[in-house]
């Protein structure tokens, strides 16, 4: 396992490791899209990560897609996340703020004028919201106009400047997981017949856009970007992922980022043809066959041995073991993740996970 404890340089950060906390939703954020101390005290018990992203945190008002999920579009919330910044450094971490717009899953309860989710076409995913009164079914969207999705490229970049301001090492756009930037790239859910939409040159226009934007607002060796290939979550569908991710990929790759993200699904292939085409640092979720889920510390070091990734993320093996590092280099053993406390609650859970005895 000595390969994951090697040193990577990510941009321009060096990290101690090759360990990356994976972002993951945990829905404990408070009235206004604020974080908590708990969440201060979350992201500090996992400092040790050579890399955390947090869970996926709004850029504007409409981008919300969950319950008491945090965003970092007021001074409010810059403030709050400060706390979390600080709390990570004081322990020698780093810390990158994921921007995730969540496009159509979202709902008209999220939103304080009650306005429907935007998306590139007006097509609904076909799941639900989960709310304290129930299940609801996500609306159809509202298809982005033209000045929509410039507004939306300049929030992306208001927000990538307040994470600057919050204290945060970079940030991470999420282009994955069925979510607003991932819905323009498929063209499942991306019917547009406008310079947004049809060829992939005009899916991939709307991701490069904000990457050159939030590139502009804070320099691109803090910035990386989030890619999930052939990833149906959310009601996704693509007919072209081989050739879609490599043409975004070459368009990336110019723009000289911290690195991108790879959540892997079983397309080992897919991986190896992007890393053929991207010229930097690459983090993947290894998850080399279908079947394997959750991805184990073997997978990541199957991963770097392969030369398929520079460092590898894990997300349930964090969540469970604040002292990851620790378990992996004494093999184990691990904490099981309670699936019942993963969205929403309080420290059950979240910070209450026990320590490595000795």
């Amino acid at each position: 396992m000595k390969e994951l404890f090697e040193p990577v340089t990510v941009g321009k950060a060096t990290l101690p490791s090759r360990l990356v906390m994976a972002p993951m939703t945990r829905s404990r954020a408070a009235e206004g899209g604020l974080v908590t101390e708990l969440t201060a005290e979350y992201y500090a018990q996992r400092a040790e990560a050579g890399l955390i992203v947090t869970e996926g945190t709004q850029p504007n008002v409409v981008g919300q897609g969950y319950t008491d999920t945090p965003g970092l579009h007021s001074a409010e919330q810059v403030a709050a996340w400060r706390k979390v910044t600080d709390a990570v450094h004081a322990r020698d971490g780093r810390i990158f703020a994921q921007l995730m717009h969540s496009g159509r899953i979202g709902h008209p309860v999220l939103y304080p004028d009650g306005a429907l989710p935007v998306a590139p076409s007006p097509i609904p995913s076909g799941g639900q919201l989960f709310t304290p009164e129930g299940m609801l079914d996500h609306p159809t969207p509202r298809e982005m106009t033209v000045d929509d999705i410039a507004e939306t490229v300049r929030d992306f970049a208001a927000a990538a400047r307040n994470a600057m301001d919050a204290g945060f090492d970079g940030v991470e756009l999420h282009g994955a997981n069925g979510y607003l930037i991932h819905q323009f790239l498929a063209d499942g859910s991306n019917r547009r017949t406008d310079a947004y939409g049809g060829s992939i040159a005009g899916r991939i226009r709307f991701p490069v856009e904000v990457v050159a934007a939030v590139s502009d607002a804070i320099g691109p060796e803090r910035v990386g970007f989030r890619m999930s290939p052939g990833n149906t979550f959310n009601g996704i569908t693509e007919s072209d992922t081989e050739e879609l991710y490599t043409e975004l990929t070459r368009a990336l790759a110019p723009y000289g980022l911290a690195y991108v993200h790879v959540m892997e699904l079983g397309n080992r292939e897919i991986t190896r043809r992007i890393r053929a085409e991207w010229p930097g640092s690459l983090i993947l979720n290894p998850h080399p066959a279908q079947a394997e889920s959750p991805s184990t510390p073997e997978h990541g070091v199957e991963a770097l041995r392969e030369g398929v990734a520079d460092a590898v993320a894990f997300a349930q093996l964090w969540l469970a073991n604040p002292d990851l590092p620790a378990r992996i280099k004494a093999g184990g053993p691990y904490n099981s993740p309670d699936p019942a406390t993963f969205y929403g609650g309080d420290h059950r859970g979240y910070t209450d996970y026990p320590l490595l005895e000795g």
